[in-house]
């Protein structure tokens, strides 16, 4: 050490030794966190930094004063001259206190505000000579209303302070002078420290009373706001306190027993895990992730706990992912198609078409298919074996009945008991975004107050827009592009026009006699075999019972209910397996009437044959085509037509046009004008507990009046269909495919078609071409001539334009 330094050390030293000598204009420096010491406050300080510690030691010893400043940084541990603000307080130590934790408080009360000139350096603790600031005195009358203004804002700040002392409160009232009552409603409200280290530096009078009305009335909003919520928050917990009080206590309970919000955290946990795993797209997982947190903070007795986290389940559980790419082999799709069905090539051809180009364009938008046949003929297993082909799998949603449109879109979350519709529900059972999904029964949809589900279908069908389908459930958008949707019906004319126009319809024929007896060999009989618990061997069906079974006991466009006698004759067996009566049981055409009973379908045809009035005709029903006969009768009378067998009006009017036709044409048909003046005419369609209705009988109920009046038969082996028109021409009818199977069916040999029906043909089985003659019709003539077994017509009337008309009557 250099003899200068030497002797500054001992100049330093006061003669006891020990206690460091500071100049006057000099002060030890107590750095302090987070804290402002105002003029005329007093403030305790725990103190545990060394430089702290012997800085108070040194003012304790010297009974000297010294400066608290603010340290600018309160992470800095030991702090320089830039780390000290440069305003701080003079103070006097009332009292320096070791605790026993070897903790150092002293008690400093604020004299005077000084700034910082320089620091000293050769102390073990912060020196610096400072300037001392008066404080300024002011009389101006701006001051006198600040400060009256001042001491309002204070006294009502602290009205809102809990527990305020009365001798502050007094204080505050009386203290006259505009600094120190300033410094003091700085140093008693809540004001960021920040703030207060402004207040402190801020030497102007009257800034610094500016500068503490702003703090004052920011505060005071913040009490106002916070006292309206309390009274908010009390007014609802007077309400709902018993229930939160019990709640609370069940909550300590549960944790007492170490349930409770354990097990919350970990169910929290296991969605949030779910939710990242899930492979959701962002607006679903941001509306999930949304959701678990006002889960999390909910308690799980609350009503709204439970529907939030069937939200979240469904949201989890519904498959986001991208499907799996198609598996298409056109092969192997031929033989799933062979293997599972019988006949039916046409559609299986356009089903080949359409998996040939799905395999050749996986992206594109493919037709939405709808089967449309009569019940029984493989509609929903055609979709099952679509979904074979493609390697996916195969829902099934029923729409018959359906009348309210939340079935499809689903039902809001505010409602009780709310879930998706089952579109949703149906993919969610798949498990995949790109299954087969059939939507069964289509043409049953219904309409009612609910809404109309057919126009909710109307986006679902749509490849150009259900790839943002929203169910109102999940209220997020959910791709259905990448779905295969198949829908079946029984007849088209009960689906809304936009909703068969978003649709390929493919139509299923019935079922030749000949196609039912190879379906009941290739899957029926090894089926119920199968479900009745037989095995192979123990019962066999020969041809011959299988054929009688098809046509004494079953008359239908479909197998279902040959499949039913054939389960019937199995659980005969069944029985008798089971009773040790037999081992096994042939079964032929001969044992059928003692198990299945008397034959159920005569021949009609022979019946009603050869008995004048009495024609054949076709009809069409949603169950497939089928034979109706028109019988017609006269009695003495004036001249009336009555019309009997539960006709619609369409068909009512058919016979009109038929009795007025065969009355134009009477001449002709050699029947005299008078008979139809002295009889009365009684039309009637047997099966009257069925409503019927269409035109298609014209020709028919022309031929049975015809023949009625002429008294001569129509031929018992033809059946007939058609529109008919006052000028006698023939008109094209529909559904000519399942009226010549029907006619087949029957027993019927000769079919007679309207001509413009003649490429209707092409449709029809090839099996029902061989067994069937067709006779195409261009007018009523035509008819005559081919349904009478005997000519009947006379020689001027053939001659005769068709279309012509004739009155025998002035």
């Amino acid at each position: 050490m250099s003899s200068e330094k030497a002797q500054l050390e001992r100049d330093r030293l006061a003669p006891g030794g020990g206690v460091l000598v500071i100049p006057v204009d000099a002060l030890v420096i107590v750095p302090i966190r987070n804290a402002v010491l105002f003029p005329g406050m007093i403030l305790p300080l725990t103190i545990n930094r060394e430089q702290a510690i012997l800085a108070a030691q040194q003012a304790a010893k010297s009974e000297s004063q010294v400066g608290i400043l603010l340290q600018r940084n309160a992470e800095v541990e030991v702090p320089g001259p830039d780390d000290l603000c440069t305003v701080g307080t003079v103070a006097s130590v009332l009292r320096y206190v070791t605790l026993p934790d070897n903790s150092h408080v002293i008690v400093c009360q604020g004299e005077q505000r000084f700034r910082v000139s320089e620091y000293l350096p050769g102390y073990p603790f912060p020196v610096a000579r400072v300037v001392r600031i008066d404080e300024s005195e002011a009389n101006e009358r701006e001051i006198e209303a600040r400060l009256i203004r001042l001491r309002e804002r204070a006294l009502e700040v602290l009205h809102f302070m809990p527990q305020v002392s009365q001798e502050l409160l007094h204080a505050v009232q009386n203290i006259s002078q505009p600094g120190a009552l300033a410094d003091l409603v700085a140093s008693v409200t809540e004001i960021k420290t920040a703030d207060r280290q402004k207040i402190l530096e801020t030497v102007d009078l009257g800034q610094r009373l500016d500068a503490v009305l702003d703090c004052l009335l920011r505060r005071l909003e913040v009490l106002r706001l916070s006292r309206e919520i309390d009274e908010r928050t009390r007014a609802s917990m007077d309400h709902h306190q018993r229930e939160y009080l019990l709640r609370e206590q069940l909550k300590s309970i549960q944790k007492e027993l170490g349930e409770g919000d354990a097990g919350n955290a970990m169910e929290i946990e296991a969605l949030r895990k779910a939710i990242d795993e899930a492979q959701m797209p962002e607006e679903v997982a941001d509306q999930a992730n949304k959701e678990l947190k006002r889960l999390q903070h909910m308690s799980d007795g609350a009503a709204e706990y439970s529907m939030i986290r069937a939200y979240l389940d469904w949201l989890v559980e519904l498959p986001w992912r991208e499907p799996e790419p198609d598996r298409i082999e056109i092969a192997e799709a031929r033989r799933v198609l062979e293997a599972d069905h019988f006949g039916l090539e046409q559609v299986k051809k356009r089903i080949v078409e359409f998996l040939a180009v799905r395999k050749l364009n996986p992206s594109g938008h493919g037709p939405i298919l709808c089967f449309v046949g009569p019940p029984g003929v493989g509609k929903t297993s055609l979709g099952q074996s679509i979904a074979r082909a493609l390697g996916r799998k195969f829902v099934r949603a029923s729409l018959g009945g359906v009348h309210d449109e939340a079935e499809i879109r689903g039902h809001r979350r505010t409602y009780i008991g709310a879930l998706p519709g089952n579109i949703i529900q149906a993919i969610r059972k798949a498990g995949s975004r790109g299954c087969v999904m059939m939507l069964d029964e289509i043409d049953k949809l219904g309409s009612g107050i609910q809404g109309d589900p057919s126009a909710a279908l109307l986006e679902v069908l749509d490849p150009e827009q259900n790839n943002t389908f929203r169910d109102n459930y999940l209220a997020l958008p959910y791709d259905l592009s990448r779905m295969l949707f198949i829908t079946t019906a029984n007849v088209l004319d009960n689906v809304p026009g936009p909703l068969r126009d978003r649709m390929e319809v493919i139509e299923l024929p019935g079922y030749t006699q000949e196609e039912k007896l190879e379906i009941a060999r290739r899957y029926l009989v090894g089926r119920q075999i199968e479900q009745n618990g037989l095995k192979d061997g123990q019962i066999d069906f020969s041809d011959a019972a299988l054929l009688a079974i098809i046509r004494d006991y079953t008359r239908e466009a479909g197998v279902r209910s040959l499949e039913r006698q054939i389960g019937a004759v199995c659980r005969r067996a069944a029985v008798s397996i089971a009773e040790g009566t037999m081992h096994t049981m042939q079964v032929d055409g001969s044992e059928l009437a003692g198990i299945l009973g008397p034959v159920r379908y005569d021949n009609e045809i022979a019946l009603r044959a050869g008995l004048p009035g009495v024609a054949t005709g076709l009809a069409w029903t949603p169950a497939g085509g089928d034979i109706l006969f028109i019988e017609a009768s006269r009695t003495a009378g004036d001249g009336k037509l009555i019309l009997t067998g539960q006709l619609g009006e369409v068909m009512k009017e058919s016979a009109q046009a038929a009795l007025t036709l065969v009355k134009t044409r009477a001449a002709g048909l050699g029947i005299q004008a008078a008979r139809f003046a002295r009889s009365d005419v009684h039309v009637h369609v047997p099966a009257g507990a069925i409503p019927k209705d269409g035109p298609s009988a014209g020709v028919a109920m022309f031929i049975a009046l015809a023949s009625l009046f002429s008294d001569l038969p129509v031929r018992g082996d033809t059946a007939m269909t058609g529109e008919i028109s006052l000028r006698g021409l023939v008109l094209p009818v529909g559904g000519i495919k399942d009226k010549v199977l029907a006619a087949m069916r029957a027993g019927i040999e000769r079919v007679l078609l309207p001509a413009r029906n003649r490429r209707d043909l092409d449709e029809v089985p090839a099996a029902a071409k061989e067994k069937l003659q067709f006779v195409f019709l261009d007018s009523v003539d035509d008819a005559v001539r081919n349904a009478m077994p005997e000519p009947v017509l006379k020689p001027d009337m053939e001659a005769s334009a068709a279309g012509r008309l004739h009155s025998d009557f002035p």
